[in-house]
């Protein structure tokens, strides 16, 4: 089971990383075309007018990205866990000040791969790699 455990954790990760990853290329390069418009349910001008501050949320998630596949790939399960569980706070929030579907969406999957992931992980080395 901890096998099987461990391998659902990294693809629940990965996972996460790719949700993030869409939402950066939406909020960063597609936020005033079509698509954006339609996801954000926006105007063209509300879209134009906010451009900016959607890019900068985009290059926040790219951080996050970042972080996820930073813990994913080193084996370091404490910045995993850190970085789902920024996930997760943003899920939260945006859950409660902009839509509540956000909390299905960005904060479910956070959490579930959170939760395999600390169910999953052995012991650690004093750094917070698991071993090998």
């Amino acid at each position: 089971m901890n096998i099987v455990s461990k391998i659902l954790a990294k693809i629940l990760v990965g996972i996460v990383a790719a949700l993030r990853t869409w939402f950066l290329i939406l909020e960063m390069f597609l936020w005033t075309k079509p698509i954006g418009l339609k996801t954000f349910s926006m105007t063209a001008e509300a879209a134009e007018a906010t451009a900016t501050l959607a890019a900068n949320q985009g290059l926040y998630n790219g951080f996050l990205v970042a972080g996820l596949l930073w813990g994913l790939f080193a084996k370091k399960r404490d910045v995993t866990v850190f970085f789902l569980a920024c996930v997760i706070v943003a899920g939260v929030y945006g859950a409660t000040t902009a839509k509540f579907s956000i909390l299905f969406i960005q904060a479910l999957p956070a959490a579930l791969a959170l939760g395999l992931t600390l169910m999953s992980s052995g012991k650690q080395d004093k750094a917070g790699s698991e071993p090998s």
